[in-house]
């Protein structure tokens, strides 16, 4: 359902180099005064004083622990959360039934640095599944994971999108950050009746905010 995540989702960024582009702003060259122009009265300024660039803020960062529980009110979303992991082609391995969500298990937990995902049905069997109605966050909205050593984190809704199987975005869901990110993945647009399916994926982004 969501595309394969490859080999790189375990990373937690220690490695990752940050490459910075320096652009060099150079000026030179002295006007010639024009000899009958006397050369003005020297004055008296101070200097501006030099200030000091601002320090980025620290990315707000959490340790390891398994989730086992997220919650979307916006669209009153309460759910336990399963394991998932691959499957033998390489894809996202998804829940059996329509409840619980899933955590992957080969991406960093809710809270760590580096992309969380969260998966689940949007239907099952006729009936509403978890993240039936995940097509209706926007962006703002707050998704609270609970983790198994008591602490929660709190992300806020960056983006909604809606991707066609065939151009699902491996890399934004998957890839590394230098934050801690959410994912979270349900089917969405038309149901193929022939292929038994649905023909695109919704994915949440969100953004690490809060702990609690």
């Amino acid at each position: 359902m969501p595309g394969r995540p490859g080999r790189r989702v375990r990373s937690r960024l220690g490695a990752a180099a940050l490459l910075l582009g320096l652009l060099a702003l150079t000026g030179c060259g002295d006007a010639p005064v024009p000899a009958a122009t006397p050369a003005p009265a020297a004055t008296t300024s101070s200097a501006p004083a030099a200030t000091t660039p601002p320090v980025a803020p620290t990315p707000l960062l959490m340790g390891a622990s398994p989730p086992v529980r997220v919650q979307i009110p916006s669209i009153g979303v309460d759910s336990g959360l399963m394991d998932l992991g691959l499957q033998d082609d390489g894809t996202l391995e998804v829940p059996a039934t329509g409840f619980p969500a899933g955590w992957f298990t080969g991406a960093p937990t809710p809270g760590e640095q580096g992309p969380a995902v969260l998966a689940g049905h949007v239907d099952w069997g006729g009936a509403p599944g978890v993240f039936w109605a995940l097509r209706d966050v926007v962006a703002g909205d707050e998704i609270t994971v609970s983790r198994a050593d008591g602490s929660s984190a709190v992300f806020r809704v960056t983006e909604v999108g809606r991707y066609d199987k065939d151009a699902f975005p491996t890399a934004a869901v998957y890839a590394d950050l230098d934050h801690a990110g959410l994912r979270v993945i349900t089917c969405g647009g038309e149901f193929d009746h022939a292929a038994h399916s649905y023909e695109d994926n919704t994915v949440v982004f969100a953004d690490l905010v809060a702990t609690a």
